[in-house]
């Protein structure tokens, strides 16, 4: 079996083969993207769905392999503001995650309305409250960014990539990590500084998409450092 689905409602265990194939072999043509957390390729399953494909780093593995659970409580996510997860597959050393492909919109942000901007705002803020208050367990995404928000064909956003997800248990609302990892531009300095997970973190994050979103200006970051734009220092 090509894959399957343990129970409805979780993840499914896909085969390297599948993804193989259905990538056509991790080729370039089906890229999507490339961050520091892994490369992203479009692919289609056997009964003809789409998926993305996200390979994941050597560095970004780390942990996955422990982290099975909470990848079954991610792929139990179901709102119309978040990217879904469907799967995962764990094979030697690589380890890789499926999600459901959203077909991209590739209007620029100065081409949108302030009613569009104002719609975009509001719907990542519902999947965030969703994440935060509404799901099952309190779950802090960590690596909210510009990037990590796909815009659907009606323009409608859709939270990505799980990959940094913190699970919050137990009535708890903070943790600490001794692992810090997201992206500097977005990251709230209690968390950057301290390793504080909170949903405040993500809170923080969303605060800088309002900025970008509002000044149709990219804040400034690591991955870009001849970017001298910072909205969080600079006078909008």
């Amino acid at each position: 079996m090509a894959f399957h689905n343990a129970a409805r409602g979780k993840c499914m265990i896909f085969d390297l083969s599948t993804l193989q194939e259905a990538t056509e072999n991790f080729s370039e043509e089906n890229k999507l993207g490339e961050g520091g957390f892994g490369t992203v390729y479009k692919g289609t399953l056997p009964d003809e769905q789409e998926v993305a494909v996200k390979r994941l780093s050597q560095a970004s593995r780390e942990g996955l392999n422990q982290l099975h659970n909470e990848v079954q409580v991610l792929a139990q996510l179901q709102h119309i503001k978040l990217v879904r997860l469907l799967g995962y597959c764990s094979h030697q050393n690589e380890v890789m995650l499926v999600y459901e492909f959203v077909k991209k919109d590739e209007r620029k942000g100065r081409e949108l309305s302030w009613n569009r901007r104002y719609n975009i705002i509001i719907g990542i803020a519902k999947g965030i409250l969703y994440l935060h208050e509404d799901s099952s367990i309190r779950i802090i995404h960590r690596d909210l960014k510009s990037n990590n928000i796909l815009l659907d064909e009606n323009m409608n956003p859709k939270i990505a990539d799980f990959g940094l997800a913190r699970l919050l248990g137990g009535g708890h609302t903070q943790t600490k990590t001794a692992n810090v990892a997201g992206t500097y531009g977005y990251m709230a300095p209690e968390y950057a500084i301290f390793g504080n997970v909170s949903p405040k973190i993500d809170i923080f994050s969303f605060g800088v998409l309002i900025l970008e979103i509002v000044t149709r200006r990219k804040n400034n970051s690591s991955d870009d450092f001849n970017n001298t734009v910072n909205l969080l220092s600079d006078g909008i």
